[in-house]
């Protein structure tokens, strides 16, 4: 426990924003792990990945939320329902959005959004990638987004630069509610283990693919094996909606899928800290965005989509 005169603290902390604000960034530089995915690409935090962190006597768990959006899609539709009822379940909501984009139209659907659910817990504005604007046009943007909304502190932050972390991590801890903690000491994620494995995977699929295909295939982890030499032996089966899908997945002789499957079993080895055996196959699945075991294997609820 932790080594202080200090009464125990812990609560959840949601952090929402548009796709691409930096939230994943933010959450493994407050944890201090790699555990939500971080890619360029936008809508890759599917599920709701919790990083658990402790400050001082606080033990803060955050939710990842979905980047909220437009819904177009069911699997959208499920992801923007996932962000916001992260939201609702949290002690303190975290808003992000970026310095160089500012008041967007998404920013001002998401604060719509915040005054149409106000319960009155905390809100706090993270102004991330400041190292990208002067600072007279961020102090028009903190004054522009206070005005919009009653916000309880604000931080200007880089979230991949580490500015601002800090006292930003400092403020939850002392704004979270007192009770016991929520997670043994050691415990820095609540999503499965063989969870994350799949979405360290998805990363490298969606890093070495491109436009829309990452978003028609999804990873599970089918067969976790324990070793008697301490290391893990894990079976994955990517899903693909088409046959085409397949062959870029796989590649020319098989080149992407190796390279894919020796990039994430060097993330899933150093993230278990000890030596891993990973096993890739494609399937297609032509209706898998339909399927509701789908969802739940990346820790959403079909029945958000409707």
């Amino acid at each position: 426990m932790a080594e202080t005169d200090s009464p125990q603290r812990a609560g959840f902390i949601a952090l929402i924003g548009e796709p691409n604000a930096g939230k994943s960034t933010l959450l493994n530089h407050m944890v201090g792990a790699k555990v939500s995915i971080v890619t360029h690409k936008v809508q890759t935090t599917r599920a709701r990945i919790r990083g658990v962190a402790l400050e001082g006597a606080a033990q803060l768990v955050f939710v990842d939320t979905p980047g909220l959006f437009r819904p177009r899609r069911k699997l959208d539709r499920a992801m923007v329902a996932a962000a916001w009822s992260g939201a609702a379940d949290a002690d303190i909501v975290v808003m992000m959005i970026e310095a160089h984009r500012g008041l967007t139209e998404g920013v001002e659907a998401i604060l719509a959004g915040l005054e149409e659910r106000g319960d009155g817990r905390p809100v706090a504005l993270a102004i991330n990638k400041i190292d990208r604007v002067e600072a007279p046009a961020l102090l028009a943007l903190t004054k522009q987004m206070n005005d919009r909304f009653a916000f309880r502190e604000t931080f200007m932050i880089s979230a991949e630069k580490g500015y601002g972390v800090e006292d930003l991590r400092q403020w939850l801890a002392a704004e979270l509610p007192e009770g016991p903690w929520l997670y043994p000491e050691d415990q820095i994620a609540d999503l499965p283990m063989r969870m994350i494995a799949a979405e360290m995977t998805r990363e490298k699929l969606t890093l070495r693919l491109h436009q829309e295909l990452p978003y028609q295939l999804t990873v599970e982890t089918e067969q976790w094996q324990e070793r008697k030499d301490g290391s893990a032996r894990i079976d994955q089966m990517i899903y693909v909606a088409r046959d085409g899908h397949k062959g870029i997945v796989l590649g020319k002789g098989g080149e992407t899928i190796k390279a894919v499957s020796q990039a994430a079993r060097a993330d899933i080895a150093e993230f278990l800290g000890r030596p891993v055996h990973l096993f890739l196959q494609v399937k297609v699945r032509p209706g898998w965005l339909e399927e509701a075991e789908r969802y739940s294997e990346m820790g959403l609820d079909i029945g958000d989509a409707k």
